[in-house]
């Protein structure tokens, strides 16, 4: 006995010494953390280190980001967990039912995630204390828990905001908050490559860093997960609870929990004397963020937000006085983050115990979303997302379904056949199929941090019935891959126009030096008939050696099924020597960016472009708007934003005489205010009838709730469509659009009213105020004003907001391609 009492004596004094000579990070780094911010190959360096020396550490790359920076994650835990962690995940898997199986895990889950938004940087130095922490002071803790650590979620966006700082803070810091290095320059460091919001990018995965950490997510399945940000520079550290609304499937479970993690955190924070709140402002409705996703996961999902954000820097003097130091700001997402892990590893048995009911489903109120597959490209999209989150599909069996009717928001019938697409939610990830297809997202609370509609039949475009009962279905069937074959004595070759792949397919083309042409009527040939704007790309057309072989080897590699025909006589329609059908030029695109362009805006056009249409543009900055070139370019597109200062009245004249020689100008979300009620132009803001108002006398405290009652918080609008118009081709006759805003413009008086709202327009899910929801009857949604031989293209609401509303890309393209593409500048 007492060998054995001097063996465990030596191991832990052999572990306590090993322990103090591992290098604590600013003795690894000759800097103490909070003195300076530590660039990203450091921080990664600092973890390989530990990793390499520790046997309970464990480090994997995971992915790259668009700038070639590597992610990482870290596993943290004990020796012998380190040594068995497959068999633990694989057996928290299977007692959630996605890998098949009677396993039951012990152990608890917890995965930390820093700096999602790259100048809300103090978390990713508080990452590197984290990790020495938990490895030397903590090790108890480790013995039934394993933690995650991803130290950097977006370090494209942390090294801008780094680089930035470091070139223009002062020695020592400057904490007056006009100092050059309190003031951040468009576009930040918040966004990744792309500027895109990673916080805003978890269920859509748009982006290559959500993309890669959503397939280490589903290997995983924590148990807990936090997500570390910063807030402005006078408010006190935020954590769990979350405020309301919750979405209703969040458990009684969940929600407690959080609680009892808050009341731990505030244990540590009330020693210090530190300021903290709970259950206000960040709720938990919108299931894109790092915490609303882990929730419909499972986990307890928390956000923790720290004063402090890009404005902060090394330093700064808060407006009561105080000064606020990054040293400060790592040290309190230390105390939080260790507190997670502390109250887990206490909770460990009834973390899982309670993780296992969560995928019980059976109470679900729909049983099967059923979605009309008339467009393959889109049910292939649909496809693809749910492959990323692990979601099983099904095809239908050919019948009928009953049940809630998307299009018509009544109770309706629908036939199908074994091509249709369903979901059930009768399986592991059911909960979050509800709150992706649900046709209205239940809300408690109208004060919400975000959108309040995202479903994905309306966002993707699809016809569907939400069913409560299983609809009859089989396993998916997989398409065949689409060949094409040489026809050198084809007239033409003829491909469809319904979707944002045809749009890439023909992107191609123009820079392969192959012209098309699109008819603006539908016609019939060789026994088939074709919609409006399929492309017809004739022989006469490109009159070179190369142009079948050429041509079929893009279609192959786009996967797009050509048609040849033998003649330009149709049997309906137009004949293809109409000027009815036109020639596609390619198109010099320009986009607006920097000062008074949202930068995410921009990033959503951009990433449009190189990403999705891969067809090239040019970012012309702002500030030299007023002296471009516009000769040089057929296509102009200004995101929203705010152009007082860029659009001023004698650079709207030269643009307005650019627009008049052929150019199409493409104006989105708050870019109309620059053209709204000039003389110039067309647009007209659609004046509310509440103008006249008495004193209000609301009490202090309902002002704020009062005031949504004017606002429209992402919701759901179903508009009328024009698919006559080029705008409007390869879509049906309503589009159902996200309303971001509450601002209305009235039907175009001399243009054409594309996509409108008509008197009957109501909300069909999200939240739109009493008062603003009854400016939208009536009013524009996309219109064109002819100018001269040009257009300007008005998108009231944006169609490539967070890139996830698949629906609405089609229209972008179209404006770009199929207006004025004719003409030969």
């Amino acid at each position: 006995m007492k060998i054995k009492l001097l063996f465990i004596t030596a191991f832990l004094t052999l572990g306590s010494i090993f322990s103090q000579t591992l290098q604590s990070p600013s003795e690894f780094l000759g800097y103490e953390i909070g003195s300076r911010f530590t660039r990203n190959y450091k921080v990664i360096d600092y973890f390989k280190y530990v990793s390499n020396t520790l046997s309970n550490v464990k480090l994997e790359k995971y992915g790259e980001t668009n700038e070639h920076r590597p992610l990482y994650l870290s596993y943290i835990s004990s020796e012998e967990n380190i040594d068995n962690l497959e068999n633990i995940r694989i057996a928290n898997l299977t007692q959630t039912g996605i890998i098949p199986g009677n396993s039951k895990n012990n152990k608890a889950i917890v995965w930390l995630s820093y700096n999602v938004h790259g100048n809300e940087a103090s978390s990713t130095e508080a990452a590197m204390l984290t990790l020495y922490d938990l490895v030397t002071k903590k090790e108890s803790w480790l013995e039934n828990t394993v933690v995650i650590l991803d130290p950097s979620v977006n370090p494209d966006g942390r090294d801008r905001y780094v680089n930035w700082y470091n070139q223009v803070k002062s020695t020592p810091f400057n904490i007056n908050q006009n100092a050059k290095e309190h003031v951040e320059p468009w576009p930040s460091g918040r966004p990744n490559h792309y500027l895109f919001d990673l916080n805003r990018d978890w269920a859509w995965a748009t982006q290559v860093e959500s993309a890669q950490r959503i397939k280490m997510y589903n290997k995983w399945m924590p148990h807990v997960h936090v997500d570390f940000h910063e807030q402005y520079i006078n408010n006190p550290y935020y954590f769990a609870p979350a405020a309301e609304p919750f979405h209703e499937i969040i458990s009684d479970w969940q929600r407690e929990f959080q609680t009892e993690i808050g009341k731990n955190h505030a244990n540590y924070f009330d020693k210090e004397g530190w300021l903290y709140f709970t259950k206000e402002s960040f709720d938990l409705l919108y299931p894109s963020y790092g915490d609303t996703y882990p929730t419909y996961m499972g986990a307890i999902g928390m956000t923790y937000e720290q004063a402090g954000h890009g404005m902060a820097g090394l330093g700064i003097q808060t407006d009561h006085g105080e000064v606020l130091t990054l040293k400060d700001r790592a040290i309190h997402h230390l105390t939080t983050g260790l507190s997670t892990v502390e109250i887990a590893s206490k909770n460990a048995e009834k973390l899982n115990t309670e993780f296992r009911k969560f995928f019980k489903n059976d109470a679900l109120e729909y049983k099967s979303y059923v979605l009309k597959n008339e467009n393959e490209d889109k049910t292939n999209r649909l496809k693809a997302l749910l492959d990323t989150h692990e979601i099983k599909y099904e095809n239908t069996n050919n019948g009928s379904v009953k049940g809630y009717d998307y299009s018509t928001q009544t109770e309706g019938k629908m036939s199908v056949s074994s091509s249709d697409l369903v979901i059930h939610t009768n399986q592991p990830k059911g909960k979050m199929v509800k709150v992706l297809f649900e046709p209205k997202a239940k809300i408690v609370d109208s004060l919400t941090y975000d959108i309040t509609a995202w479903s994905l039949p309306y966002a993707h475009g699809f016809k569907a019935i939400a069913s409560k009962t299983k609809v009859s279905s089989a396993i998916s069937k997989t398409t065949n891959k689409i060949t094409n074959i040489v026809d050198k004595s084809a007239y033409a070759y003829l491909s469809k126009w319904n979707s944002l792949d045809d749009a890439t397919f023909l992107g191609a083309l123009l820079q392969a030096d192959i012209t098309p042409r699109f008819s603006e009527k539908p016609f019939s040939v060789g026994g088939k008939s074709y919609e409006r704007g399929t492309l017809i790309i004739l022989r006469n057309d490109n009159r070179n050696d190369n142009f079948d072989t050429n041509l079929i080897a893009i279609a192959d590699k786009h996967q797009r099924e050509l048609a040849n025909v033998s003649t330009g006589f149709v049997s309906s329609g137009v004949d293809f020597g109409s000027y009815s059908v036109k020639p596609i030029n390619q198109q010099k695109v320009a986009v607006l960016s920097g000062k008074g362009t949202s930068s995410l805006s921009f990033g959503e056009v951009w990433h449009f472009f190189e990403t999705q249409l891969q067809y090239p543009i040019t970012n012309v900055n702002s500030e030299n708007f007023g002296s471009l070139d516009y000769s040089k370019y057929d296509v102009i597109i200004i995101p929203n934003g705010s152009y007082s200062k860029v659009l001023t009245k004698a650079t709207l004249e030269k643009v307005k005489k650019w627009t008049r020689s052929g150019g199409t100008l493409i104006a989105i979300g708050n870019a109309l205010n620059s053209f709204a009620d000039k003389k110039e132009f067309s647009l007209k803001k659609k004046i509310s009838g509440d103008k006249i108002k008495d004193t209000d006398l609301t009490p202090y405290a309902d002002k704020e709730r009062k005031g949504v009652a004017n606002l429209i918080t992402g919701s759901i609008f179903k508009s009328t469509l024009d698919n006559t118009h080029p705008l409007a081709f390869g879509y049906g006759k309503d589009y159902f659009s996200l309303k971001l805003g509450s601002t209305s413009y009235e039907y175009l008086k001399d243009g054409n009213n594309v996509a409108y709202f008509d008197k009957e327009a109501k909300n069909v899910s999200g939240y739109a105020g009493s008062k603003a929801v009854k400016n939208v009857p009536k009013s524009i949604l996309f219109a064109e004003e002819k100018i001269g031989s040009g257009s300007i293209i008005y998108m009231v609401d944006n169609p490539l907001f967070r890139s996830f509303w698949q629906n609405g890309k089609l229209f972008v393209a179209n404006a770009v391609f199929l207006l004025n593409s004719d003409k030969l500048k």
